[in-house]
């Protein structure tokens, strides 16, 4: 596992490249990943008794909850799956079943490692695709249409063997310099066949609808469908066919179940829109149903996925909400429980927004000067320049809805919104943008309430 290495400082100090401030979450998802490798190293029986940490971070939107869980995903290299809790419904509503979520983290998990194992036999596969192609263009003879005079085992034969065997040692040598990309070809790439069927019952649409379609796709043949492409995509769908033969799909579904069970990661947001109001409308108790049904999800139980059965004991849920209107303490309590660990994250200041611009791998001003530069055009950003960007996006948030770093995005956009248009026939190819610039492009948005609400 990858957090032999990833201690806890490590994992923070990676995540700081990502995302700026919000130091206490940092520490509580670092130590929450190191505890999963902590888990490993004790003696089984101790091992199936130490629950996850669950963490429920609390703060307004934009400011790094989701990119905190997804990096640290990316991190341990673990099956990650964001979802909101606010499209599930109780069961027997229409609606998403809960424990669809692990169905899903699942088929995320058995994705993941089919391309894995594919990339190692990925070698094996091209050679081959090779043989396949060269069946395809130059077919060896075979006995049957051997000519009355061409006796098996005859000279005649052995020579029209030996010729056919030379063209295609010629053609071989063609494939690998790649001299026939172009040329059209036939294959005949297989395909499942299965009607389309929608199943109402009281399991559920999704459940019903997922268990008949796989019995429906086990039932039905595979049928061979004739294409006319080029030999170099010819050779892509042939090399991704071999491939999925070569590898063992009882391990991918053996390796995938155990990477969801020991190092799955469920994000769910908006966790306080199935918070109750307190009162006793429908809305009210539809939203405790979900957390009800949600439950047993987090406090350990086995979810029936297509690939088998999968315990969700050892899962990772970290949990985020704004709790705007409502907090953590109006779950409910055996909800509560199960998230142990509270962090609440800061509100993005003008300061953070200009380290939000220049510091991060992925900050907006690096990914806009990449998308210019496609266009042979440099832009610079002053000192002065990213400052007021800051500054103007905090004076939105506060006079409007405060969305923290994604205010930036719009007013990145709109700020370069002029170059960006004009950039393919644009002469000038050097821009440095101040604060003057900034000013000038945005001081009509920025002054205007109403449209700072609607365009910013």
């Amino acid at each position: 596992m990858r957090e032999k290495w990833l201690t806890p400082p490590t994992i923070v100090k990676e995540l700081n490249k990502y995302i700026i401030g919000q130091n206490d979450a940092k520490r509580s998802v670092a130590i929450a990943l190191r505890n999963r490798w902590r888990r490993q190293k004790l003696p089984a029986r101790l091992r199936d008794e130490v629950a996850p940490k669950n963490i429920i971070m609390i703060g307004p939107t934009g400011v790094g909850k989701t990119e905190i869980a997804r990096r640290l995903a990316q991190l341990a290299q673990a099956p990650f799956l964001k979802i909101e809790a606010s499209k599930y419904t109780e069961v027997g509503y229409v609606g998403r079943d809960v424990e669809s979520m692990v169905r899903d983290l699942t088929n995320i998990a058995v994705h993941t490692v089919q391309m894995e194992m594919m990339k190692k036999v990925r070698e094996k596969a091209k050679k081959l695709a090779e043989e396949r192609l060269l069946d395809i263009l130059l077919p060896l003879p075979s006995k049957t249409s051997l000519s009355s005079r061409e006796e098996e085992g005859s000279p005649e034969e052995d020579k029209r063997m030996e010729r056919a065997k030379k063209t295609r040692g010629k053609l071989k040598n063609k494939l690998k310099n790649k001299e026939l990309e172009n040329r059209l070809i036939e294959i005949r790439a297989t395909e499942r066949f299965a009607p389309m069927v929608e199943i109402f019952s009281s399991a559920g649409v999704e459940q019903m609808g997922m268990n008949f379609q796989d019995l429906l796709g086990d039932m039905m043949p595979k049928r061979p469908r004739e294409r006319k492409v080029p030999l170099k995509e010819a050779r892509q769908i042939i090399t991704q066919e071999e491939a999925q033969k070569l590898i063992d799909k009882d391990k991918v579904i053996e390796k995938a179940t155990h990477l969801v069970e020991n190092s799955g990661i469920i994000f769910v947001d908006e966790i306080d829109k199935i918070v109750g109001g307190g009162g006793k409308s429908n809305v009210d108790v539809s939203r405790e149903g979900v957390q009800r049904d949600l439950l047993p999800i987090v406090e350990g139980t086995t979810v029936t996925t297509r690939y088998g059965a999968v315990k969700t004991d050892h899962i990772l849920f970290i949990a985020a909400g704004a709790f705007h209107t409502a907090s953590p303490s109006d779950l409910i309590p055996e909800l509560q429980g199960r998230f142990p660990i509270r962090v609440e994250l800061n509100r993005l200041t003008q300061k953070d927004f200009e380290k939000i611009l220049i510091e991060p791998k992925n900050a907006l001003i690096k990914q806009y000067q990449a998308l210019m530069k496609t266009e042979k055009i440099n832009l610079t950003f002053e000192d002065s320049a990213i400052k007021e960007i800051a500054l103007l996006a905090s004076l939105v948030n506060e006079r409007t809805e405060d969305i923290g770093a994604r205010r930036l995005y719009t007013i990145m956009e709109k700020l370069l919104e002029d170059i960006s248009f004009r950039a393919p026939n644009i002469k000038r190819k050097s821009f440095t943008l101040n604060a003057s610039y900034v000013k000038e492009r945005l001081k009509n948005i920025v002054e205007s309430k109403d449209l700072s609400r609607y365009i910013l």
